[in-house]
């Protein structure tokens, strides 16, 4: 990419999305809060659509199946709903969804009769496999315009900033804080 492309790309961001509307005088740091959740809304956004148009299928529905391809044993459907941070009631229906296209199959639990474990059929582990390498690719291609060192900075400074921010979660809770000194 030139030089004067990028720059016309960060001019053309100046007047895009939530941080349009940012003052000049504004804090730095309230203008990239506002830029990090332009760009996740809008990446998000673009995701679902690839999602729907090429599989005909939700983010929810990927974000299940992924949290199953990395569980070959199966998850509880309780363990299912607390990593995807959705209720019983969400995991219950994408789970009959599920099962109805082939893709899961849930069974109970051997140590708990009012338990069911669900694991991802052979066709659900191809399914998956099609459409993880699918999103990598779109996140690769959303990406293409930072460079490797430029990705390397922001991925750091990011982690820096999410410690950071549970350092602050924690003394606010009145725990230790995360980060060591």
């Amino acid at each position: 990419m030139k030089k004067d492309t990028s720059l016309e790309l960060l001019n053309a961001a100046d007047e895009l999305g939530f941080e349009a509307r940012s003052a000049t005088g504004d804090h730095a740091a309230l203008k990239l809060w506002l830029r990090m959740l332009s760009c996740t809304n809008q990446i998000e956004a673009e995701i679902r659509r690839r999602l729907r148009v090429q599989f005909d299928t939700s983010l929810p529905r990927f974000d299940y199946l992924a949290q199953l391809y990395r569980e070959p044993e199966g998850l509880r459907m309780k363990e299912l709903s607390s990593h995807l941070m959705v209720t019983g009631a969400n995991v219950t229906g994408i789970t009959d969804e599920l099962e109805r296209d082939g893709l899961v199959v849930r069974s109970s639990s051997p140590t708990d009769r009012r338990s069911w474990i669900v694991r991802l059929t052979p066709k659900g582990r191809s399914h998956f496999e099609t459409m993880a390498e699918a999103h990598e690719q779109w996140i690769l291609e959303l990406f293409a315009c930072l460079g490797a060192p430029a990705l390397a900075q922001l991925y750091q400074q990011l982690g820096s900033l999410r410690v950071h921010v549970l350092d602050k979660q924690s003394s606010a809770l009145g725990g230790a804080p995360f980060a060591k000194s």
